[in-house]
């Protein structure tokens, strides 16, 4: 087992995380590396990489801790995928692999193209390319906003 570890990983409940597993590397091509299992073949634990990043994909584990699906589609969060290259054939490709497309992708004001996207269980995830470099100044000129911490 290597030892890469990013800092942050998001973790995202399903009522069956291994239909997740498979449809996150189908929809936006995450990879499996880490699966634990239990006794009777159930998910315990898992982890999903994409590029430098990961999340963790379990099941519904208290009361307080859902899938959107278990909760009328209710979201408290959503994920954003950075992707290095074409993201339209990305927002294909989830389509097509059953994601419900709820912005279609556009060039947003900071310079990245970015959809929204519902998966089968109800996450919202965003997936965004950069496409423009765009300074702070510009930014705030073309929205009116005043933005700091700018990179």
């Amino acid at each position: 087992m290597d030892d890469w570890r990013p800092n942050l990983i998001p973790a995202v409940s399903y009522q069956d995380p291994r239909a997740a597993l498979a449809w996150l590397e189908k929809a936006f091509g995450f990879e499996v590396f880490m699966l634990i299992e239990d006794g009777d073949g159930g998910i315990a634990h898992s982890e999903m990489r994409f590029g430098d990043a990961a999340v963790m994909i379990g099941r519904e584990w208290t009361e307080d801790h859902k899938s959107p699906k278990s909760i009328g589609g209710k979201n408290t969060q959503s994920v954003h995928i950075s992707v290095e290259s074409d993201i339209d054939a990305h927002c294909e490709r989830a389509r097509a692999a059953g994601a419900e497309v709820l912005m279609e992708p556009e060039t947003q004001f900071y310079g990245d193209r970015t959809y929204r996207c519902r998966d089968p269980e109800g996450h919202f995830w965003t997936v965004g390319q950069t496409v423009k470099e765009v300074s702070r100044e510009e930014a705030e000129k073309i929205t009116g906003l005043k933005i700091t911490g700018w990179v």
